[in-house]
C-alpha cells in the first residue's frame, strides 16, 4: 500500500523521511475553518479533512496521513501569523510563557481510519525586542502555528515537555508505529 502525506510542510516531509517511511507528497486542498476553541478537536479534525480530501482524490489503496499543528496559550489557539506585526505579537505573548503544541493526526485508507492527538508543553524564553525583530526578519516565522519552529536557529525555547518531533509538526513516535498496523 503506497503511503501519502497530505500536507505542503517540508518539516513533516523531512521527519517521515529521517524515519525511513518511503512515501510521496500529495497536498491538501482541505479549507482549515475554526469550528472549535478546543485545540484538540480542532486539531484531529483539521488533520482528518486534510487527509480525507486527498483519500477522495485518489483512485485506489492507499494510506493517507493527514496533520495539523496548533499552538494554543491562554485559551487562545494561535495560528500562521498573517503580516510581520501580528507575528511579533504572538512571539511577544509566548515570551517567557508556557503554552501547549498540539498535532492532530490522520491515518485513512479505504478501509480504516486512525485519528488522535500528541501535545507538548513547550517554555519560550524571556525574548527582547530585538530578538523577536530579529527573527521575524529571518523570515523563519512564516508559514508555523504560533509563529515559530522550535528547530530554527534562534534562542526562542528554554525547555520542552513532551514529544520534540511534535512541536516540529509531526508527532513520528505515535505515527511510525500506527502506519505499521495499516500494512
Amino acid at each position: 500500500m503506497e503511503i501519502i502525506l497530505a500536507s505542503n510542510s517540508p518539516r513533516r516531509k523531512e521527519l517521515l523521511e529521517k524515519a525511513g517511511v518511503k512515501f510521496r507528497v500529495e497536498p491538501s486542498d482541505f479549507e482549515e475553518k475554526v469550528f472549535s476553541l478546543d485545540p484538540f478537536k480542532t486539531a484531529e479534525a483539521f488533520a482528518v479533512g486534510k487527509a480525507k480530501a486527498v483519500l477522495n482524490a485518489l483512485d485506489g489503496d492507499y494510506l493517507v496521513i493527514g496533520a495539523d499543528t496548533v499552538v494554543y496559550l491562554d485559551g487562545e489557539i494561535l495560528g500562521k501569523p498573517k503580516d510581520e506585526e501580528h507575528a511579533k505579537k504572538m512571539l511577544k505573548s509566548l515570551s517567557n510563557n508556557t503554552h501547549t503544541v498540539v498535532t492532530g493526526y490522520a491515518l485513512l485508507s479505504n478501509k480504516k481510519v486512525v485519528s488522535g492527538f500528541v501535545q507538548t508543553q513547550v517554555t519560550f524564553n524571556n525574548l527582547s525586542d530585538k530578538t523577536i525583530d530579529e527573527y521575524v526578519n529571518s523570515g523563519y516565522c512564516w508559514g508555523k502555528a504560533g509563529s515559530y519552529g522550535i528547530q530554527d536557529p534562534f534562542p526562542l525555547v528554554k525547555e520542552y515537555n513532551g514529544s520534540l518531533s511534535n512541536v516540529i509538526g509531526l508527532p513520528v513516535e505515535t505515527i511510525i508505529p500506527l502506519i505499521e498496523k495499516f500494512k
